[in-house]
């Protein structure tokens, strides 16, 4: 191989990385090795200033490759390669080496072996961008058409979006009516407009589109084909119908948390959810009532079912908020009704603190409880007693006799097993659709061309729902309005020369991204690029070596293992 020219650039990170690891001497050590012609320090790297110095040296150099050490490839690959391109270098001869989150930031009490560690793994990088190629992207075809699953709220305004811009869309919902959790209420916060109407609103003016199907009970069943040219099979009560669409969003919603027997006295008369009580608040004429009688002191308790110590260890954010409307609307059906807010923590965020202000305003008191010690509800001469310590008053005891105990229960990921095994979707530990990065690619998927809105997600409100949905929606309209997406081109190869059929490639990919077709008199093992991830996880199992992926073929990997076992400056 002729003599590459590599430039290496060593961020600072504002101190993130200079403050544990020598940059100065990472970088000495490197000019040494053979092929790189610049060897610079960086306080950002990721600066205007900093990426134009690179486009000016790949220009006036002749650079043929750049390594860049600084933080996870997570927050700037995508930047670094678009710097790449616009100097004139292919995108892919370009090495991103993290010494931030796996060197400085995990060796803080080591400054001298963190920076030997650095200069390894910057070699190892060095390494990798000799063996570097120019690849171009993947263009597959797009179709203008898109699969939005869930009818809530979310996929109701996705729908509508992507109708706006001038894709047909085709909207799935499980149940016979659409409208999710939303349908179900009357009064919501902060506005204090009807669920019910916004519901009704969004409705008519989905069914009166020309670019929008709508589907009820139904379910999506297939999906196969590729980013662009999806083909999906929908069960619905009557028939199975077959679809082409270019993108789908996922806007599913979430279920309701059911706390288990006996749980903060869960299964006692007079203990019950939020959303049952929210729905008796909206029902009542006049006087809150309870089994005919009526309805003096509330007791509210906070985070079941979330932030627990097992199981739903997240927030679910929005159930504060919603407490707080529920009980200012209970105070104005009833005047003279006692509501006691039993918390860990108050979490109404934003301009939702008003809520809290006008909760106190009505006469609404809170007490505070440690996890260590949560209210105890128990049964008192027909109506129930909460005991707990209160915080706010060093720890005094409180006993509070309530005619009902609101659990405040929080959202749970809805049962999807049969949509996540179809689509192949990823999730996170809290048991949520899980996007490629929370900042940078909030409603992407690792599966291209399906994307997640709503509570699906995460738990959201109901604007915060909204705003993801029209988040996806924009992403979909991106990649199919201009006819055509492109695709990671580091996708596995086969060597059809080394390849004897066997299957057990197509058996380890999760993306069912092989074929078998015949060469030369035989059958061998093909690699559809459009549903490839590049994840290798066909390499090892492949008994004649024939697989390799672009970008980390075995002998690239091999030089990188090489330096890292030579260590630090050799």
């Amino acid at each position: 191989m002729s003599k590459r020219k590599i430039g290496v650039y060593i961020c600072h990170c504002g101190g993130n990385i200079s403050d544990y690891v020598d940059v100065e001497k990472v970088r000495l050590a490197i000019e040494k090795e053979e092929d790189v012609v610049v060897a610079k320090t960086t306080m950002f790297a990721c600066s205007d200033a900093a990426q134009q110095e690179m486009m000016d040296d790949i220009k006036e150099k002749g650079l043929d490759a750049i390594v860049i050490a600084s933080c996870s490839p997570k927050l700037h690959l995508f930047t670094f390669r678009s710097m790449a391109q616009r100097a004139g270098l292919n995108p892919y001869q370009y090495v991103q080496v993290n010494i931030r989150e796996q060197d400085s930031w995990a060796h803080t009490d080591n400054v001298g072996g963190a920076t030997e560690k650095a200069i390894s793994l910057v070699k190892a990088g060095v390494a990798k961008a000799r063996a570097t190629k120019p690849l171009e992207p993947i263009r597959v075809e797009t179709k203008k058409k898109a699969l939005v699953v869930g009818g809530g709220i979310s996929g109701l305004r996705a729908a509508l979006s992507l109708s706006d811009m001038g894709i047909y869309v085709f909207l799935i919902e499980k149940e016979k009516e659409l409208g999710g959790w939303v349908r179900n209420f009357s009064s919501m916060y902060p506005h204090n407009r009807s669920g019910r109407e916004i519901i009704k609103t969004l409705e008519e003016e989905a069914r009166k589109r020309e670019r929008i199907t709508i589907f009820t009970e139904a379910e999506l069943i297939e999906k196969s084909g590729v980013l662009g040219d999806f083909r999906v099979k929908i069960r619905t009560r009557d028939e199975v119908i077959n679809l082409e669409v270019g993108s789908i969003i996922i806007t599913t919603g979430f279920e309701e948390y059911r706390p288990s027997e006996g749980e903060f006295g869960f299964g006692l008369p007079g203990v019950i959810t939020l959303p049952q009580f929210k729905k008796m608040v909206e029902e009542s004429q006049g006087e809150l009532r309870f089994n005919g009688k009526k309805v003096n002191t509330v007791a509210y308790i906070y985070c079941v079912g979330s932030r627990q110590r097992e199981g739903n260890t997240y927030c679910s954010r929005y159930c504060c908020n919603a407490t707080l409307h529920t009980a200012i609307l209970a105070s104005k059906v009833s005047p003279s009704i006692r509501q006691f807010h039993l918390y860990r923590d108050i979490r109404t965020y934003g301009k939702n603190e008003l809520l809290y202000e006008d909760a106190s305003k009505f006469g609404s008191v809170f007490l505070k409880w440690s996890e260590d010690q949560p209210p105890e509800a128990s049964p008192n001469n027909g109506h129930l007693r909460v005991k707990m310590k209160d915080l706010l008053t060093e720890g005094e005891e409180v006993e509070i006799d309530a005619d009902l105990v609101v659990l405040v229960t929080g959202m749970v990921p809805r049962k999807n097993e049969a949509l996540t095994e179809v689509l192949k979707l990823p999730t996170g530990r809290d048991g949520f659709y899980n996007e490629i990065h929370p900042k940078l690619r909030p409603v992407e998927t690792v599966i291209d061309g399906v994307y997640i809105a709503g509570a699906a997600q995460g738990p959201k409100n109901s604007y915060e729902a909204v705003a993801s949905s029209l988040a996806a929606a924009s992403k979909v309209a991106t990649l199919v309005l201009k006819g055509f997406a492109e695709l990671e081109p580091q996708v596995a190869t086969v060597d059809p020369e080394k390849c004897e059929w066997c299957g057990l490639c197509l058996e380890a990919c999760p993306y069912n991204a092989f074929e078998k077709v015949g060469h030369g008199g035989k059958e061998v093992a093909k690699v559809i690029e459009a549903l490839c991830k590049g994840c290798g996880g066909c390499v090892p199992v492949c008994p004649v070596d024939a697989i390799d992926v672009k970008g980390y073929e075995d002998a690239t990997i091999k030089s990188m293992i090489e330096e890292l076992l030579a260590g630090g400056e050799g």
